[in-house]
């Protein structure tokens, strides 16, 4: 049953869903219009198994939405998380309950972050010189084949003498990143991240939306090409304007634009595509970005179609899409799991609302996975793409309380 407390000030409510999350019985999914709390299960979309058991998962999601309604669920919505690849199952269910409000603000007397952070072990995996090898070993692809950009990723390993506290965390990320996607999911007690027993939680705050469809009306929003942010006005400036006119990030970004262009066009009556890119920031870094606006050919195309049509984007694979991913499998040494899929929501109408599964974490209660990547094209170097993997880190460790109290070339 959707559930809207009508009594309560709008912003009160969304304020009211953040801290009403729990871990392991609740989704969470704020982006910067709207706030959504989801509770229980009433139906789960099942898992087909193989490599190809994403194409057909908007079809297994209208089912499980239509027979939602059949049994008179009020207004079914399939919320939940789709991975990298299908080495993994799509976690996706219809909730027992949805409450919705409309952005989160925060005022001046907002939950503080940590002033005394737990302490934490940290592992990185790979540790830095090995990044540097797979970074070079990309580059080498690219020389010898028709390699144009490969996205690699990081993994840090954060453990913990006491049990994280994800509500908290949750928070902070919400208050830090207000024009992001903020969102935290239930996982399977086994997965990539953590084969151990236990919950697990998906935890994070995407900057970047892959797709959302309200009625006919499409849009995506890509970013690649990205630049750490300074503390210092006229450095961040600096570098902001660097980011817009340097031609290996344009490069990086016209790939990426041009792949999600094709994916939508067979979906759309009209699509308008920006000649140039924009620039959009976090607190720690900016981004290059282009919003891609379509109208649909068909009512029956649904968020989840439409995602899975350009899942996985160049901007966290690479193009072309199976050499990159081919070359992800040879050079990263772990399993992505969630990390770099799609987290958010599809009704039975087929409007919905996906992000990025990016600056985020796999989480259970003594450890965390946090994850992050960098675009590799021709003209790379592999020192500037560890060291926007570092900076990419820094979302999740800030909102940890740790700042930069964690050294993660260590």
């Amino acid at each position: 049953m959707t559930q809207t407390d009508r009594s309560v000030a709008p912003q009160k409510l969304a304020a009211q869903l953040l801290e009403s999350y729990e871990a392991g019985s609740s989704f969470f999914f704020a982006s910067p219009r709207r706030t959504l709390l989801a509770r229980g299960t009433f139906a789960t979309v099942p898992h087909v198994g193989g490599a190809s058991s994403l194409e057909r998962l908007p079809e297994r999601v209208a089912a499980v939405l239509g027979d939602s309604r059949q049994a008179d669920h009020d207004i079914p919505v399939a919320v939940g998380a789709v991975p990298f690849d299908g080495s993994v199952p799509a976690q996706l269910v219809v909730p027992m309950t949805i409450q919705r409000a409309g952005p989160l603000v925060f005022d001046d007397v907002a939950m503080p972050l940590p002033s005394q952070p737990a302490r934490y072990t940290v592992q990185p995996v790979p540790e830095p010189s090995a990044y540097l090898d797979g970074v070079a070993q990309a580059l080498k692809l690219m020389e010898q084949g028709p390699l144009r950009k490969v996205v690699l990723s990081r993994a840090l390993h954060l453990s913990a003498t006491t049990p994280i506290d994800l509500q908290r965390l949750l928070h902070n990320l919400a208050r830090r990143n207000p024009s992001g996607y903020t969102f935290a999911v239930d996982l399977p007690s086994h997965g990539a991240a953590f084969p151990g027993e236990g919950r697990r939680t998906l935890i994070g705050a995407s900057p970047e939306l892959l797709v959302s469809r309200s009625g006919m009306q499409v849009l995506a929003n890509p970013l690649a090409g990205s630049a750490a942010r300074s503390p210092d006005p006229v450095e961040d400036q600096r570098r902001a304007q660097a980011l817009l006119q340097s031609p290996k990030d344009l490069h990086e970004h016209a790939v990426v634009i041009d792949a999600v262009a094709e994916a939508l066009r067979p979906f759309c009556k009209s699509l308008e595509v920006p000649a140039r890119p924009s620039l959009v920031s976090t607190q720690t870094m900016w981004h290059l970005s282009s919003r891609i606006v379509g109208e649909l050919r068909d009512p029956s195309i649904s968020s989840v179609t439409l995602a899975l049509a350009m899942h996985p984007t160049p901007a966290v694979c690479g193009y072309p899409t199976e050499l990159a991913h081919a070359a992800i499998g040879d050079i990263e040494p772990f399993e992505r799991g969630y990390y770099t899929g799609a987290v958010g929501w599809c009704d039975v109408n087929g409007d919905g609302q996906w992000a990025v599964t990016i600056r985020c974490a796999e989480a259970d209660e003594h450890s965390l996975r946090l994850f992050a990547g960098a675009g590799i094209v021709a003209g790379s170097k592999p020192e500037s793409e560890l060291a926007e993997t570092e900076a990419k880190f820094r979302t999740m460790l800030q909102a940890m309380g740790l700042g930069q109290g964690v050294e993660v070339k260590s």
